[in-house]
């Protein structure tokens, strides 16, 4: 590539249909944000929308922001993941991070992650699967979409057991073929927002928005355990929730790729476009 010539990145928007309530207008903008610290940097840059790459090629573009979720968007785009085009986040792990994926993912690892079991909501539990479901605790369980994160805010709803059957029809009827069956785990629930490398990492207490104090919870566990988790997905650019059990103890119950980062989206941007920009192709803007 000519270095007289501007390196080009392109933002993927993010269907509104992955963006209940507030979050269409939070995602939009911290994708913007990205894009115009970039620009502050040299590049030259577009916009697309995630419906857009299901129904044409993409124009050129030296890499991708890429905020798609659906299975459509990300199929369309592993191809030019497979050729070497640079997406951040790759299309290929925002599909691990549907939930049917998602859970295996983490439950064979060593990431400390609740017992969960996903069943399929057309048909009532096998042996096995009533079998896995008696050996969650005996409290209240979390009842959660497969597939990705939520298009509705009772996509993810905190369920007696009693309530097990009618919520999966409840997914089945809405076209919704699997669902994860959690245990619940006591403690204070942290949300987290990281970019890989160490580039950026935010942690906040999810009842308050407030920092999280250290008598509550030990940071440096958390920070490693967030990229720990998002190494394994190969994420850039991720989010997710913990409980700590104890100070010492969180567990992951959630992850996710490009949040919104709406708390702290100036300086999310600027870590993400620095990240980004470090990984400009050879000779581009020295």
């Amino acid at each position: 590539m000519s270095t007289s010539r501007r390196p080009r990145a392109i933002g993927i928007s993010r269907s509104p249909a992955y963006s209940p309530l507030q979050h269409a207008t939070n995602d939009r903008a911290i994708l913007e944000a990205t894009l115009s610290e970039l620009e502050s940097r040299g590049w030259s840059t577009g916009y697309l929308r995630e419906q857009d790459v299901v129904s044409a090629a993409l124009p050129a573009a030296e890499l991708y922001l890429n905020m798609c979720q659906g299975s459509p968007a990300a199929r369309a785009l592993l191809l030019a993941e497979a050729a070497g085009i640079r997406f951040f986040n790759r299309p290929s792990s925002v599909l691990r991070c549907h939930r049917q994926r998602l859970i295996p993912t983490l439950l064979a690892s060593q990431i400390p992650f609740p017992p969960t079991v996903l069943l399929r909501t057309d048909r009532a539990p096998d042996p096995l699967e009533l079998q896995a479901l008696a050996q969650l605790d005996g409290g209240p369980l979390w009842l959660k979409r497969g597939g990705v994160h939520a298009e509705r805010a009772d996509d993810v709803r905190q369920i007696e057991r009693k309530e097990l059957a009618s919520g999966l029809a409840r997914f089945a009827a809405r076209g919704i073929r699997t669902a994860a069956v959690q245990a619940h785990v006591a403690g204070p629930l942290v949300k987290f927002y990281g970019v890989a490398s160490g580039a950026f990492f935010h942690a906040y207490l999810a009842e308050s928005n407030a920092p999280v104090p250290r008598h509550l919870a030990d940071l440096e566990t958390l920070r490693a355990l967030a990229f720990l988790a998002a190494a394994r997905l190969k994420l850039d650019v991720f989010g997710g929730d913990v409980v700590f059990a104890d100070r010492a103890r969180p567990v992951l119950i959630d992850l996710n790729d490009w949040p919104s980062f709406a708390p702290v989206r100036e300086q999310a941007a600027r870590a993400i476009a620095g990240y980004v920009h470090a990984a400009r192709p050879r000779g581009a803007l020295r």
